[in-house]
């Protein structure tokens, strides 16, 4: 089943300074907004944030995929807005075996944001870099306490692993389709994200996909998982 993110809610404890950032800042187009949440487009994909009720400081990594072409002046177009995360030295990553490069960078509420161009599976931009260039939300990490159980819960509506291999409780699980680039990155907590210096850590968050089964990570950080038939 080819699966994508359609929308994501987050927490967040700072909601002025993370719509400024989003909105304001970068451009993504407003959809909603009230005292306590806003949601914005992410291309074909919508992000919600909500700070109603929000424990700790909640932070996530989440990636967007981007032009296939457009690495390069999407570089130049971020870096004119927010400092890029550096590891080794450098600023970018080159995913040879996808073949993809992608930059990162911190957004006020602190969660790793990515932007990745996925050469071979994107699609391609004419225009100049902009934030239509945006194309929708390619990747959410997904903490839990049993990553193979909630695995299998994936499995049961639809979402595999990336390669179709064993599911690890060690290691980062791609659960979704590798020909759209657009993944769930299941893992167990303590797992380091990459050109950060966090790792990653059970907050609440709603995911919807394109066949409107929703998984949840709720505020006991209990995972609920609901297929398409499941949801009113």
């Amino acid at each position: 089943m080819k699966v994508e993110i359609k929308s994501l809610t987050l927490h967040t404890n700072n909601i002025k300074k993370m719509r400024e950032f989003y909105v304001d800042t970068f451009g993504f187009p407003l959809l909603m907004e009230n005292e306590n949440s806003f949601r914005i487009g992410i291309g074909s994909s919508q992000l919600e944030f909500i700070s109603e009720n929000v424990k700790d400081h909640p932070y996530y990594h989440f990636a967007f995929n981007i032009f296939a072409n457009k690495f390069i002046e999407a570089k130049s177009w971020v870096k004119g807005r927010v400092e890029l995360n550096v590891r080794d030295g450098k600023d970018e990553a080159d995913f040879s075996h996808l073949p993809a490069h992608a930059l990162y960078f911190y957004d006020p509420a602190g969660n790793i944001v990515e932007f990745i161009s996925r050469h071979s599976i994107s699609e391609e931009g004419e225009e100049p870099f902009s934030i239509e260039g945006v194309l929708n939300i390619s990747e959410i990490g997904l903490t839990v306490d049993d990553a193979i159980n909630a695995g299998n819960k994936l499995i049961d509506i639809g979402i595999n692993e990336r390669d179709n291999q064993p599911l690890s409780s060690r290691y980062l699980n791609f659960m979704g389709e590798k020909s759209k680039g657009i993944f769930i990155i299941l893992n167990q907590p303590e797992r380091e994200w990459i050109f950060s210096d966090k790792t990653s850590v059970i907050y609440p968050l709603e995911i919807t996909t394109s066949n409107n089964s929703k998984i949840v990570v709720n505020s006991d950080h209990i995972l609920e998982v609901y297929g398409p038939k499941n949801v009113l």
